[in-house]
């Protein structure tokens, strides 16, 4: 599937159903949780480097989704941002305001998040202390491997749990004649084939790599990043995330419910790379 296509079919589950992101998004949470020191400590060091007097930072949450993570990780940076501002600049004047921009794709359930918008002012009114027009959230639709936002705009990017979903199927998983290579799988497995290792690496080398440099350029000078995503370890040939739906596929194959040419010609776009892959990646690009 092409990039276009699949930034227009690609989004996690809406609503507030049983089988909703919102309702299913207990690990994600789990993962903003853990990194709130990080994210503490890059608000401390965006805040100290801020250029006084200064009326707005703008954030932006990349890959935000909906549910009630979405909100979780607005304020966790609404109050990192409080906290430092009156620990490092003035205990006795209101924080700047700020804007906050909600990104993902353009098929992502926005309209459920702005529903929520309402009592999450009130409630940051009311436990926080942030008045009415002293934090704006806005939605910023497309894919966070291109452009978002104007040169030298944003203060502080955020995105957590979403870069392991590359921008589409890699390349080179079929031959010339239309043979599938990574038949039986439907994602980078220990059982798979060298090549079928690589083609996912490049598209996320590619992927990462095109974030990094479109992202940088947004940054005002002494912006910071936080970026959480899913790596395997360094014994891993893979990632067993799939494992389970993988086994349920075949198990419809072998019962007859989906035909295997299907099966085979079906891969995930997702890559969890290593450490190490992911630091060569940030380590050749001289702006990171």
């Amino acid at each position: 599937m092409e990039e276009l296509q699949l930034q227009q079919v690609l989004h996690m589950n809406g609503g507030e159903g049983d089988t909703s992101y919102a309702k299913n998004s207990t690990y994600q949470k789990l993962v903003l949780t853990k990194v709130k020191p990080v994210l503490e400590k890059c608000i401390q060091v965006l805040v100290s480097n801020c250029s006084l007097p200064i009326k707005c930072i703008r954030v932006a949450d990349l890959g935000c989704s909906s549910g009630p993570n979405t909100f979780s990780t607005v304020l966790g940076i609404i109050e990192s941002i409080d906290k430092a501002w009156h620990e490092m600049i003035n205990h006795l004047e209101p924080p700047p305001r700020i804007q906050v921009f909600l990104n993902d794709l353009f098929g992502n359930d926005f309209k459920t998040i702005f529903k929520w918008l309402p009592d999450f002012y009130e409630k940051l009114e009311k436990e926080n202390g942030r008045k009415n027009g002293t934090c704006l959230i806005a939605a910023m639709p497309g894919s966070f491997y291109g452009r978002l936002f104007p040169d030298h705009s944003m203060h502080f990017l955020h995105s957590s749990y979403c870069l392991h979903w590359l921008s589409q199927v890699p390349n080179g998983l079929v031959t010339e004649s239309g043979i599938p290579l990574n038949k039986g799988s439907i994602y980078f497995t220990k059982a798979s084939p060298p090549h079928v290792h690589k083609a996912y690496l490049d598209q996320f080398t590619k992927d990462f790599t095109m974030f990094l440099r479109m992202h940088s350029e947004e940054l005002v000078p002494l912006g910071q990043i936080l970026l959480t995503f899913m790596c395997k370890g360094e014994e891993s040939d893979g990632s067993n995330i799939s494992d389970l739906l993988e086994m349920a596929l075949n198990d419809l194959v072998l019962e007859g419910h989906v035909k295997e040419e299907k099966l085979d010609a079906f891969n995930i776009p997702v890559y969890a790379p290593s450490l190490e892959e992911a630091k060569c990646i940030i380590e050749v690009l001289s702006k990171f």
